[in-house]
């Protein structure tokens, strides 16, 4: 992901973002179907995203049949970006390149990056003067805030399930199990009927 040339005017939109302590925080996931509706993506590319490294659960991550991948909030808004980039026809290797960027990012950093494509090219910009000084450059076909994102998915996420963020060894697995970790039956079976 490239940069646009500095037009020398500090500005950062991440100031007027608010972004709810539920969305920041490590110790709240969301399982993979709740993170496909907040993203706007099928299961199916969820895993293969997750497969090929392109978006990782940074919550908990598969280990094994049966276990259930976490995404955190700030994942969500990744595959959000991803969604839209291909929608706009970059492609997945130049997505690649964005994404590894904006992982290096925290959350309060991604509120305040624009992206911006012509296509092949994905340019980050910090400022409205970055924005403007690419487009007036002949440079750009379409651009992603993704302070938008952020509230589109807290706004989502906030109707949706999330989960604690207990490593996937520790999630009690039979009723003597769940028993031993302090719960009973009841929460068991409620749990698991969460759990869908």
């Amino acid at each position: 992901m490239q940069q646009p040339p500095d037009p020398g005017i500090s500005g950062h939109a991440a100031d007027t973002v608010s972004v709810s302590t539920i969305a920041k925080s490590d110790d709240v996931g969301y399982r993979g179907p709740t993170a496909c509706h907040a993203a706007g993506i099928s299961y199916r590319q969820l895993d293969y995203w997750a497969r090929t490294a392109l978006v990782v659960p940074s919550v908990r991550d598969a280990a094994g049949s049966g276990s259930q991948r976490l995404y955190s909030f700030r994942d969500i808004v990744v595959l959000k970006v991803v969604k839209r980039l291909l929608d706009a026809g970059v492609s997945l290797q130049n997505i690649r390149k964005a994404i590894e960027t904006l992982r290096s990012r925290g959350v309060a950093d991604l509120a305040g990056i624009t992206l911006i494509s012509d296509g092949t090219t994905v340019y980050e910009c910090r400022s409205p003067e970055e924005v403007v000084d690419l487009l007036q450059g002949g440079q750009g076909v379409f651009g992603i805030a993704i302070s938008g994102a952020f509230k589109e998915i807290e706004g989502t996420l906030s109707h949706l399930p999330a989960e604690a963020a207990t490593p996937a060894e520790e999630v009690p697995v039979s009723a003597d199990d769940f028993a031993q970790a302090g719960g009973d039956e009841l929460a068991m079976r409620r749990a698991r009927r969460r759990a869908g």
